[in-house]
């Protein structure tokens, strides 16, 4: 697989639909052709402590961003063709699809594939786990912002040319 689109979203609460941030890279021909990153306004429009800690954002850093939909539209017709792949790609496909659910538009059926599930099956005990940033380093790319969406999506994109684009 030479051509995909990495992606990461961060949530402000427990809801998936509460997208407050995702993160994109593009790969096109095995070479990252561009990058995406956007703030969102959460719906439910609230933050919980614990996701803060986690991502460090906040209503503060959102509360005049577009929501979904908007940024959606913005950014579908640049992956339409492509499939996508996420670290532990569950929770991206739940947040994509409530996300949707939420503004009431139709689903495309994204093609996921998960960059965990693959080092689980590439890796298995050679890893002590098979955490983003423990996979990253062990594919040679030093995740330095952690839980920042495009950080993430960028190291789920150098994770899926090492082990997935073979």
């Amino acid at each position: 697989m030479k051509n995909f689109a990495a992606i990461d979203f961060e949530t402000a609460n427990h809801h998936p639909s509460s997208v407050c941030s995702v993160g994109i890279v593009i790969v096109r021909d095995g070479l990252i052709t561009d990058k995406i990153y956007r703030l969102i306004r959460p719906e439910p429009e609230w933050y919980s402590y614990w996701n803060t800690q986690i991502h460090g954002l906040t209503a503060t850093d959102t509360a005049n961003e577009k929501v979904f939909s908007h940024v959606w539209k913005e950014i579908a017709p640049k992956i339409e063709d492509l499939p996508l792949v996420a670290h532990n790609s569950p929770f991206d496909e739940g947040c994509l699809r409530a996300a949707h659910r939420v503004y009431q538009m139709d689903y495309p059926d994204y093609e996921f594939h998960c960059t965990c599930r693959t080092s689980r099956k590439t890796f298995g005990k050679l890893l002590p786990n098979h955490q983003l940033h423990t996979v990253a380093a062990h594919c040679g790319f030093d995740l330095m912002n952690h839980h920042h969406a495009l950080a993430d999506a960028e190291a789920c994109a150098w994770i899926a040319l090492k082990i997935i684009s073979k």
